[in-house]
């Protein structure tokens, strides 16, 4: 291990602890903004109550849990409570910045049920940007093991809000995502996004989520919430022993849009990197031979049409080593691919793909191949040859694994994709996947929740309706893609597929072909503006960010330029202006590069950007990548210009944006 190879392990934090019988059921944020109040009634139910500038936000809500064969933990009294302060930083091995501050109060609240000896912790930490809290079932006599069957949990909101949402199931997340208020709700995903009318803007999720069900938002009455937990399929929701800790149940609050964006509350939740060395994980741009599947010019299964034949995939290499892309993935390079969980699905190549002369090649040229394992659902089969996967990837150079999982019905054995089975597994996979040194990229996954903090190489994952749905289906409009900055995203990184050039699929007319081999009629596009598309390579945050089109469409094509320019590996971000489904604009710092990415609705708009975040004394030339002047996302949608100029600290720029449209800057320092 080297000095530098998990920076997070050498840090020191500043810890004070207050431990006395007085200590108050009270613990405000470092700043005194925001407050939690717990009360208990006569009857024992054990409630916590939020505020902000001390104004009530979130009106006293219960907690608790029912289970099978036990009766309900409810009813309480306090038998200790503890205070610590924390403050500290630490580095992240990647991310949308480097230097995270970690900074909170917590309170840890002992409890007792009332009516056994059965003993509860609650411990509840709060920072600036948020709160966090969970329950913690201590080493214990009176309670070993234990069948959650619902947790009780309220979210009771003071007010009726706007809210963002997309409805819950269990086995899906790629929905659009709808805006109503928040009496109208039934059952939802989190993150749920909230603004009040004034601006004040709330968003409740959970972080850590080991060994635990997933967690919905069930509307009981009025704008009061309830956990409700994607269950087992026999009904039950947890099962666990002592001892055992919930994962954290969050509310992030901010002031502002741009303050949402920017919040760490999700990471700081989270235990710091359990690996050793972190040295050979890193964030990285890929194509691959993916979207002319989807758009059915190729297929994944062996044919006349089959896409990942040895030539394309080294013609792809070649595209990546001569353009600054570091990976390339390729699908459809293994047999069986409509036998998902076979053997063959995973390490036997098919006939035209010889696999250790593309791996041999890739290496030659210094490109990442990532590796792809579509399992079906098939849970069993996967996790029966998943070690003979890594360890022959591991031995081919193969180090980043894109896992796909459908299964509309849910896993093969009736689980559900978001129950504590579904979270064992994803975890499995995570910690196999860092034995072997391999990152990950998950498809149809459970939420991101924070975990890429403890295991970095946990990097990206869908999790949200994408960009191959515009290839099959009416797609998505860039009014939906203005909202997963502010829902989805808070969650983390977020594997999109930006980066289409070809926005109507003219390239390929006549070509294309529905999944059952007739000729594609439909009229299918994307819905966003060429610069948009560039934009969503910075508004749509991952650390492994795909360049989608093919590479027919990239070559010689001026705003390629963008792409071959970019880092993706960050040092800082700065949200510059956003409001929830308008727009938002956002800086990110690679090294002395500055990288703008600004994106709006179906409303076209100007945008007025301050670069006060700009070193002082500095000259930049400033590279603009806009939509040009009479662009529109209906009409005409690949029309953009490339502009040139010097830009310093006091500069205020002026970007047009057109209708679903975008623009991408780059400030190189001189």
């Amino acid at each position: 291990m080297t000095a530098c190879s998990n920076p997070e392990q050498l840090k020191k934090p500043k810890l004070t602890v207050i431990d006395r019988a007085n200590t108050p059921l009270s613990v405000s944020s470092p700043d005194n903004k925001i407050a939690v109040l717990f009360s208990i009634t006569e009857s024992g139910e054990f409630r916590y109550q939020v505020q902000h500038q001390q104004q009530v936000i979130v009106k006293k809500s219960q907690l608790g849990f029912e289970f099978l064969q036990q009766p309900a933990l409810t009813q309480f009294e306090v038998i200790a409570r503890q205070q610590v302060s924390y403050n500290n930083s630490w580095q992240a091995v990647w991310g949308e910045r480097k230097n995270i501050v970690e900074h909170y109060n917590e309170l840890l609240i002992s409890l007792k049920d009332k009516h056994s000896l059965r003993l509860l912790n609650l411990r509840v930490r709060v920072f600036n940007d948020g709160i966090g809290f969970r329950y913690e079932f201590p080493q214990q006599t009176a309670m070993q093991a234990f069948v959650i069957t619902d947790e009780k949990t309220e979210f009771n909101i003071a007010q009726d809000m706007q809210s963002w949402w997309i409805e819950a199931d269990y086995n899906s997340y790629e929905k659009i995502y709808q805006s109503s208020q928040l009496q109208q709700l039934k059952h939802v995903q989190t993150p749920l996004t909230m603004r009040a009318k004034s601006g004040l803007h709330l968003s409740i999720h959970e972080a850590a989520l080991t060994d635990y069900a997933s967690m919905s938002l069930l509307r009981k009455q009025g704008t009061l919430l309830e956990a409700e937990l994607a269950p087992w399929a026999d009904g039950t929701k947890v099962k666990a022993k002592v001892p055992f800790n919930t994962p954290w149940r969050t509310i992030q609050i901010a002031e502002n849009a741009s303050q949402l964006v920017e919040s760490d509350l999700i990471v700081n939740l989270n235990e710091p990197n359990k690996l050793p060395d972190s040295s050979w994980i890193r964030p990285m741009k890929f194509i691959g031979i993916w979207w002319e599947i989807h758009l059915g010019v190729h297929t994944w299964q062996e044919g006349p049409r089959h896409g990942a034949t040895t030539a394309h995939a080294m013609a792809y290499i070649d595209f990546a080593a001569q353009n600054n892309i570091q990976a390339v993935l390729f699908e459809g390079w293994n047999k069986g691919w409509e036998k998902w969980g076979t053997r063959e699905a995973y390490v036997v190549p098919t006939d035209d793909f010889d696999l250790h002369k593309v791996a041999n090649y890739a290496r030659e040229k210094n490109i990442v191949i990532v590796g792809h394992n579509e399992t079906g659902g098939n849970i069993a089969a996967y996790e029966q040859h998943v070690e003979e996967i890594f360890s022959l990837y591991n031995e081919l150079g193969i180090n980043v694994v894109k896992t796909g999982y459908v299964a509309e019905q849910g896993f093969a054995n009736g689980e559900n994709h978001h129950g504590q089975f579904a979270v064992r597994h994803y975890r499995k996979i995570v910690e196999l996947a860092a034995k072997y040194n391999i990152m990950l990229n998950v498809h149809e996954p459970v939420k991101a929740t924070g975990i890429r903090r403890t295991y970095p190489n946990m990097m990206t994952r869908e999790g949200a309706r994408g960009g191959e749905w515009n290839a099959w289906s009416e797609g998505n409009s860039a009014d939906y893609s203005m909202i997963l900055p502010f829902t989805r995203l808070l969650a983390g990184p977020m594997d999109y597929t930006p980066g289409i050039f070809d926005i109507d699929f003219s390239n390929f007319s006549g070509q294309r072909y529905d999944w059952s081999g007739n000729p594609q009629n439909a009229d299918y596009r994307v819905r966003t503006t060429l610069a948009r598309q560039l934009a969503n390579m910075l508004v749509l945050y991952s650390p492994i960010q795909m360049a989608a089109d093919v590479i027919e469409n990239y070559r010689a094509h001026p705003a390629f330029d963008f792409i071959r320019q970019l880092d993706v590996d960050f040092d800082d971000s700065q949200v510059l202006a956003a409001e929830v489904g308008e727009y938002i604009y956002i800086a990110r710092r690679s090294g002395k590069t500055w990288f703008i990415g600004l994106a709006t609705n179906t409303q076209s708009r100007t945008a007025q950007l301050s670069l006060d975040f700009l070193k002082a004394n500095k000259r930049y030339d400033a590279q603009l990548f806009t939509d040009a002047a009479d662009a529109h996302w209906q009409t005409n949608p690949e029309l953009f210009e490339i502009q040139r100029r010097e830009v310093r600290v006091n500069d205020v720029l002026e970007v047009k944006l057109a209708a679903g449209g975008g623009a991408a800057i780059i400030l190189q320092e001189k």
